[in-house]
């Protein structure tokens, strides 16, 4: 089942289905069932083409999804490098940009990875 050019899984419950939309979350998918009036216990499988259209045109007409969102997200991004604030500088060296700690946590954006414990520590010189 196709919702807007996103595979929407069948044995889900549609409340759940809808969330596979890129954009779309869990009270968003509340909202637009209230509004079509669709029962959101009800699974994907068993909504019928006018349900369906229901949806689609709820989306198209108050909703940014998809393509259209990830567009926005990444000119937002984009902005941030242009002008150099610290968020764009953070994402320019791909590191974490929330505030996050980098000493311990992001050792896969610092290239040191570590498969078990104990390995791929990186040596300290001995004197």
């Amino acid at each position: 089942m196709r919702i807007i050019g996103v595979n929407i899984p069948d044995e889900k419950r549609t409340e759940i289905a809808l969330t596979y939309i890129y954009g779309i979350g869990r009270e968003s998918a509340k909202q637009i069932l209230a509004e079509s009036k669709i029962d959101p216990g009800k699974r994907a499988k068993d909504l019928t083409p006018q349900d369906l259209n229901k949806i689609q045109t709820i989306l198209e007409k108050g909703y940014k999804i998809e393509g259209e969102l990830r567009q926005i997200v990444r000119q937002n991004v984009n902005r941030l490098k242009d002008i150099k604030a610290y968020r764009g500088v953070r994402h320019l060296r791909k590191l974490p940009v929330r505030g996050q700690r980098t000493k311990t946590n992001s050792r896969t954006v610092r290239g040191n990875v570590r498969k078990t414990a104990g390995s791929g520590k990186r040596k300290v010189e001995l004197k």
